[in-house]
């Protein structure tokens, strides 16, 4: 079984990220007209800048950084998309970002990209939040374990939280499963409450 990521840190999506995951999908079928992998090229160019987000703190601290010119990160943005050999789709949603002085939202955008393109093709999302990065044996044992449940065609979006501590908190839909440290200390400290 193959585990697919969406994004190791990338915070949760929401509306202006979702706009702009649209308009990417849009592209993506837009460009199928005459290049029939252009949804998976784009999805897989969507990845690798995940995997560089997640991998690389320099690269984290430089998307999150707002007193970057536009000017600037065009500049860097268009050296380290020809570096990892992002395609042109992907180039022009970060040469939107960066005109809209969003570019600290490329993770979000990534991670609402891959959640429609999960729902389009009837994978269900399972959002994990955790204190500290997934490895990739803890994501095929997070995937394994929501078949095992009857969770099947599971596609992960990873955020990080340090505020959870440890642990881990998985949503599919309504469902919320709350293992985090945070949650169980919380628990602790009632239980004692009541206690006294």
């Amino acid at each position: 079984m193959a585990v697919e990521t969406i994004s190791p840190n990338a915070p949760q999506a929401g509306g202006v990220d979702e706009r702009y995951a649209l308009a990417l999908l849009g592209l993506a079928d837009d460009a199928r007209q005459s290049d029939p992998g252009a949804l998976d090229r784009i999805a897989a160019d969507l990845e690798k800048l995940q995997g560089l987000y997640s991998a690389d703190a320099g690269f984290r601290a430089f998307l999150a950084d707002p007193r970057r010119g536009a000017a600037d990160q065009q500049k860097a943005m268009a050296a380290i998309l020809q570096s990892q050999g992002i395609g042109v789709e992907v180039g022009k949603l970060v040469g939107v970002l960066v005109n809209n002085r969003r570019l600290s939202r490329l993770p979000a955008v990534a991670t609402a990209f891959g959640a429609k393109l999960a729902e389009r093709r009837g994978q269900q999302v399972a959002h994990v939040t955790t204190a500290f990065p997934l490895t990739d044996v803890q994501r095929t044992q997070i995937v394994a374990r929501l078949t095992e449940s009857g969770i099947s065609g599971v596609k992960l979006a990873e955020t990080l939280d340090p505020a959870i501590l440890g642990g881990l908190i998985v949503r599919i839909g309504s469902r919320l499963f709350d293992n985090s440290l945070k949650s169980k200390l919380q628990r602790m400290q009632f239980a004692m409450k009541g206690a006294a």
